[in-house]
């Protein structure tokens, strides 16, 4: 089967009816029709019932973790942990595929891996409940507070427009390696939170970007240190009452993930699986003006994957 005919059917189709959003799938992920070699496709969508076997697969295509992690290396891992929820209410990353991310570090090579967030909700209620500090510890990784400000350093923004100083976590600014982790979920400012969004967790005081244009301040923050790997976690997508969500009621399966080097083409792909398209979301089209990455699918190598 062509990739331009392999059409995943059935995603969420009526689930979302009566909620203002339809959820079409991969059939709205176009690129470039020739199949590069492996480890050369710029992003890779997979579709599959298993978050774990799904990272395997679609990582393995991208050349591998060793494609993106050398011995002896340090390695931080930012997820949504923002908020004090259980996995099935899609508020935070799954905890299953975390655990996963470590251990395939580790067969890497990895010297360490940590893993943070500066959550919105009590950090520790936010890390057990999410399920994710069981994950990180049962992997061997380093779970780590973000919730002092004794943690960020300030740093400058060169080419940013309205954010041109911020206070960044230390293990972004020290580590080796940084892989973005987020969920792909609704958002109440910015419509959608995905991977650019995901990093306003790793700054102090983000509450000044929603006072200066929220948007522009995600873009400008995603040209001071652009992640190695992005990877999106759209087992469990929240359709509503993001970013927090309400119930389980809020959310539909969509047993996806996307993998990709560059966050723009990871936004610009996870946006159009939610049934929007990235010019909906400013912060998307800004970073593509601003030269952060690419959120023209056709022009990229774009491997689906359906398991």
């Amino acid at each position: 089967m062509k990739r331009r005919d392999f059409i995943f059917k059935g995603l969420g189709a009526g689930v979302l009816a009566g909620s203002g959003i339809s959820l079409h799938g991969f059939s709205r992920i176009m690129g470039n029709p020739i199949a590069p070699a492996d480890g050369e496709y710029d992003l890779v969508a997979i579709k599959g019932s298993d978050p774990v076997a799904m990272f395997d697969k679609g990582i393995e295509s991208m050349g591998g973790m060793q494609a993106f992690v050398k011995p002896g290396q340090t390695v931080v891992i930012k997820p949504n942990i923002g908020w004090d929820a259980i996995p099935e209410r899609a508020a935070n990353t799954n905890p299953e595929l975390i655990g996963r991310m470590i251990s395939s570090c580790y067969e890497a090579g990895a010297k360490s891996v940590s893993v943070f967030d500066n959550t919105c909700d009590e950090w520790k209620n936010c890390y057990s409940k999410s399920g994710i500090e069981q994950e990180v510890k049962k992997a061997g990784g380093n779970i780590i507070p973000g919730n002092s400000e004794s943690y960020y350093r300030e740093v400058k923004i060169p080419d940013g427009k309205n954010l041109t100083v911020t206070k960044v976590h230390e293990l972004i600014l020290d580590s080796d390696v940084f892989i973005n982790v987020p969920i792909l979920k609704s958002h109440s400012s910015a419509k959608l939170t995905i991977a650019m969004k995901n990093l306003m967790g790793v700054v102090w005081d983000r509450r000044w970007w929603h006072k200066n244009d929220l948007h522009q301040c995600i873009a400008d923050y995603a040209t001071f240190r652009k992640p190695d790997l992005n990877v999106i976690d759209a087992y469990r997508v929240m359709k509503r009452n993001g970013p927090r969500g309400v119930s389980t009621e809020d959310v539909v399966r969509l047993d996806a993930m996307i993998i990709s080097r560059d966050i723009v083409a990871a936004d610009a792909a996870a946006t159009k699986m939610f049934g929007l398209e990235p010019e909906d979301i400013p912060h998307i089209s800004i970073a593509d003006d601003m030269g952060i990455g690419n959120m023209n699918l056709s022009e990229l190598n774009i491997n689906r994957i359906k398991m």
